[in-house]
């Protein structure tokens, strides 16, 4: 009966180094590219959510005869205001209004001076007008 060794070769330090530089170029050229899409998607997310309040203030206009006042906001959607009479919320899922994909909260007018109301994010940057990310997405458009 005859043993045999096996031996064990690991990788060299040039090998490793070799993957490593692979890595990080493709890194390098897919990371924007993804990046790029996820800004795409929070923009997408906030169109979206404007929608879905919009309609729930539809059926607050159906219940109420008339829209939340800007004072009033949207939180007429999930709490009943003093004043109301037929409130037959709450007109959303959740029980608090939802922020918009950058953490901040949505605008509300009432009466809006693009349409019945105005629904609006200013996107990223929290500044009207911008690009990209920084966008503003609103509900008249």
């Amino acid at each position: 009966m005859k043993l045999t060794l096996r031996r064990h070769r690991g990788f060299t330090l040039l090998e490793l180094l070799v993957v490593l530089g692979i890595i990080a170029m493709l890194a390098g050229i897919v990371g924007p590219q993804v990046m790029k899409h996820m800004g795409a998607s929070k923009t997408k997310a906030a169109r979206v959510q404007i929608e879905d309040l919009a309609a729930a203030l539809d059926m607050y206009k159906l219940d109420e005869g008339r829209y939340p006042t800007t004072q009033q906001g949207l939180a007429a959607l999930v709490e009943k205001p003093a004043e109301a009479k037929r409130w037959n919320g709450p007109y959303l899922r959740k029980d608090k209004i939802p922020l918009d994909p950058w953490n901040q909260e949505y605008h509300y007018v009432f009466p809006g001076q693009h349409g019945k109301f105005d629904l609006f994010s200013l996107g990223a940057d929290e500044k009207e007008g911008g690009e990209g990310e920084d966008q503003d997405i609103n509900s008249w458009e």
